[in-house]
């Protein structure tokens, strides 16, 4: 069930039959809606938000809601920002009044600002230490290469350290703004009693203005209705690219991708499942099967498959012997042309999907899990798409949609290729 709020944010809610509630915000901003040199503004007020509120501080936020046995946290992606707890259902008021005071309210002690400077870089030094997971970054950054996509969501030491609390401030009360907001909530209660509960919250704010007063613009940095409508149907192909990067590892990484389509683009729905059936999370997932249990080759081969709202990227992750590469770099590519060759059968075809739509129930039986989707989807198409509709979107794909799909993504002219070795 979703709504308008009276502050013009947007609801969504789902009831549910737990003792323990779930709540979140999000915020329609992220890394692509930052000045260029100030990479890692969005991740570094995300941080900020827990330091200081007009009424609260720090030590006062971190507790508030672990002292009752719960949860909070957030998290920033290139597209939004959340703010999410859990709590027992009778502690949901209480959360959700943090969250309303967190989404309006922060301060950004100067003090503050500085001690978790010195944090972030930390985290971005103790990220290059992880090449599985920064090889993920540098793809984008060189597939996206010239776009607001290309940006890392950490930013970079460099970039960290010009970003001041002026900055911080302004976009936060330019981008925290209620019509780019969602509240979600996931609890044994009444539709009405929690609408009640946020609408009280909410009046204690007022109005659409930042707390200091100042006008803001909601479509700062946003994408126009016109230019998400030009990407609803459409493919955003790019160029290639191949790059080894030398690494002081036993290991290498490697990704084998490809730009991809949007949110909005009908061929999504074939894609995911072919990623799915690739490598997806299964033991069984085609390249699995290959690369590991055939071959013992790799202890890890993944599939992945990440939207935004103009363009997407399909990613083929292996870690493997260095003199292993390229072996298993062809026996991947031979599995993606056998399914642009030879279509599925009838009988895998059902398979994989309904392996995908057991993935997702199970997943989504997870009232955290719930509440984070429901308002990615409310902000992405409007809506909360439940699991009958997606249910008949996956039962209209075709084999024939697979292979193409598979030939338009891995188009010679389309793949790129980073090797950590």
């Amino acid at each position: 069930m979703s709504r308008f709020l009276s502050n013009g944010s947007r609801f969504a809610f789902k009831r549910s039959s737990s003792s323990v509630a779930y709540c979140a915000v999000h915020i329609k901003t992220g890394t692509r809606n930052e000045p260029e040199r100030l990479n890692g503004l969005a991740h570094f007020t995300e941080h900020l938000l827990f330091k200081g509120t007009h009424s609260k501080s720090s030590c006062v936020i971190s507790s508030k809601i672990e002292k009752l046995g719960g949860e909070l946290n957030a998290y920033t992606t290139k597209e939004e920002t959340v703010i999410h707890a859990t709590v027992l259902k009778e502690d949901l008021r209480t959360a959700i009044s943090l969250l309303v005071e967190l989404a309006f309210q922060c301060v950004f002690p100067a003090k503050e600002v500085e001690k978790e400077r010195s944090v972030v870089i930390e985290e971005i030094k103790s990220y290059k230490d992880s090449p599985s997971e920064l090889i993920y970054d540098e793809f984008e950054e060189r597939v996206f290469g010239g776009t607001a996509l290309s940006a890392p969501v950490l930013g970079t030491a460099l970039s960290l350290k010009r970003i001041t609390r002026e900055d911080v401030e302004d976009y936060y009360h330019r981008m925290f703004v209620p019509e780019n907001m969602v509240f979600t909530v996931v609890a044994d209660l009444s539709c009405e009693r929690v609408v009640s509960i946020i609408e009280k919250e909410l009046a204690r704010y007022g109005g659409n203005m930042g707390v200091s007063g100042k006008s803001v613009d909601v479509d700062a940095g946003l994408l126009s209705e016109e230019s998400v409508d030009e990407q609803k149907t459409s493919f955003i192909g790019g160029g290639s690219f191949e790059r080894e990067v030398g690494k002081k590892s036993h290991q290498a990484h490697c990704i084998i991708g490809a730009r991809a389509y949007s949110f909005y683009s009908p061929k999504r729905i074939p894609l995911i499942l072919l990623v799915n059936y690739l490598g997806g999370p299964a033991a069984n997932s085609r390249l699995n099967l290959v690369l590991r249990e055939k071959y013992a080759l790799v202890y890890n081969v993944e599939a992945s498959y990440a939207q935004y709202s103009d363009a997407g990227v399909v990613t083929l992750y292996f870690g493997c012997d260095k003199s292993n590469v390229k072996r298993c770099e062809e026996l991947i590519m031979k599995q993606i042309y056998d399914i642009i060759e030879h279509p599925l059968s009838e009988r895998r075809l059902k398979e994989a999907k309904k392996q995908l739509l057991g993935q997702i129930a199970i997943s989504s039986d997870n009232g955290e899990a719930q509440v984070l989707s429901m308002g990615k989807s409310e902000m992405v198409f409007g809506e909360v798409i439940e699991m009958e509709k997606t249910r008949e979107l996956l039962e209209k794909v075709t084999s024939q949609e697979l292979s193409q799909v598979a030939a338009e993504i891995f188009a010679p002219g389309n793949i790129s290729k980073l090797y950590y070795v």
